[in-house]
């Protein structure tokens, strides 16, 4: 049996990327973990790991400031340093997945815009702590989104974000994959000029709050991370 891929997995706590990590060692690939501060440049890490994973749980409203690109500015170091490593795994057509806030990273260093606040989309207890919803959104057939679970059509989701973007945030070079059924959310983004850059909003690493076939998506980042090793070996 080939070496599993190292998959790259940039978070912003140890907490936030756990999960995310154990969904790509679940999918055959190694996690590597990069928390804010790890010290390498983006050449650096991909010249170790074929494949990234920008991962997101909770974000809170203005996350990700002015880290756009290109030609917008900088942010906070963590976001800028996340910022410039998604934007060397697209120039070298990397595998990438984001999820999360990694959804709206890959929108927003694509030329789109920061998220607006949608309070709705996580919800408080009674005891006033955040917890999961979960509604419907819409897969559009023929997607890549689509081709990887294995299905297109309805499928009830979860819920875990206060900003999203819809369509007058989007970035002109990804295509919306997914929507909201309730108030057209955009839930999944990828881009039509790159071999495997997806991003979706909810959170596939969560198991038991989704569809199992969700899991497909570690899976298939795995997959093209072992494909692009390869072929650079």
């Amino acid at each position: 049996m080939s070496e599993r891929p190292l998959i790259a997995v940039s978070a912003a706590s140890e907490a936030d990327g756990e999960r995310c990590a154990a969904a790509v060692e679940r999918a055959e690939g190694r996690a590597w973990l990069l928390l804010p501060g790890y010290g390498l440049s983006p050449a650096e890490v991909l010249a170790r790991a074929p494949g990234l994973l920008i991962s997101g749980a909770t974000i809170e409203p203005g996350w990700y400031g002015a880290a756009r690109a290109p030609g917008g500015g900088s942010g906070p170091e963590g976001d800028a340093a996340e910022a410039a490593l998604l934007l060397a795994a697209l120039e070298a057509d990397a595998p990438v997945l984001g999820i999360g806030r990694g959804m709206q990273a890959l929108n927003v260093v694509t030329g789109g815009l920061p998220g607006r606040a949608a309070l709705d989309h996580c919800p408080r207890g009674d005891d006033g702590q955040e917890t999961a919803a979960y509604h419907r959104i819409f897969i559009a057939p023929g997607s890549k989104l689509a081709a990887i679970v294995g299905a297109g059509g309805f499928v009830r989701v979860n819920s875990i974000h206060h900003e999203a973007i819809r369509e007058p945030q989007k970035s002109p070079w990804m295509l919306a994959s997914a929507y909201s059924v309730d108030d057209a959310v955009i839930e999944a983004i990828e881009s039509p000029a790159h071999d495997w850059a997806i991003g979706v909003q909810f959170h596939p690493e969560r198991r038991g709050d989704i569809p199992h076939h969700f899991e497909r998506l570690f899976q298939g980042l795995a997959q093209r991370a072992s494909l692009r090793r390869s072929a650079s070996g």
